[in-house]
């Protein structure tokens, strides 16, 4: 596929972040969209540095929502610009089909929101991935009573998602 731009909706270790760096084009670049800047720092940045992939993660503290809200409304990566490795702020819409890659594993309840705009972002051929539609089989059970207790908070919005994207 030769992924050069991806886009992580999700971060907590930056397990992932570590596995697409690895993946993607030397000078590839990955834009990471995680809520606690705190675990990935004191877990996955030390990794990445040892792994010296760090220069390919441009990491964004935020909800989702609102940092692709922003990326889609003023923000691209820089192509001409690569391997600085920064976000250049541009009122315009360039960044629409830019990425290559999307992996999401952020707030169940908003990803309907999330594949809304993600399907604006990501290039006509690229790859979205959502982690967790099929979730051991247990999406699939007719409502939530029957899944595993750990995963029944999240059935409902899980299974209505599957029923979006099929």
């Amino acid at each position: 596929m030769n992924a050069k731009e991806t886009i992580e909706l999700g971060v907590f270790t930056g397990y992932s972040l570590l596995v697409t760096a690895l993946s993607i084009l030397q000078d590839g670049k990955i834009v990471a969209i995680g809520v606690d800047r705190e675990a990935y720092e004191s877990i996955g940045l030390p990794i990445t540095k040892r792994a010296n992939i760090k220069n390919k993660i441009e990491f964004i503290e935020s909800e989702a929502l609102p940092a692709l809200d922003l990326l889609l409304q003023r923000t691209r990566l820089s192509r001409a610009r690569r391997n600085q490795a920064s976000l250049q702020l541009r009122p315009t819409q360039e960044n629409e089909g830019s990425f290559d890659v999307a992996l999401v594993d952020a707030n169940r309840a908003n990803q309907e929101n999330h594949h809304e705009r993600l399907m604006r972002q990501v290039r006509v051929g690229g790859v979205t991935v959502y982690d967790k539609t099929l979730w051991g089989g247990n999406t699939v059970l007719p409502d939530a009573s029957s899944a595993l207790l750990i995963r029944r908070r999240s059935w409902q919005d899980i299974a209505e998602f599957n029923k979006t994207i099929a």
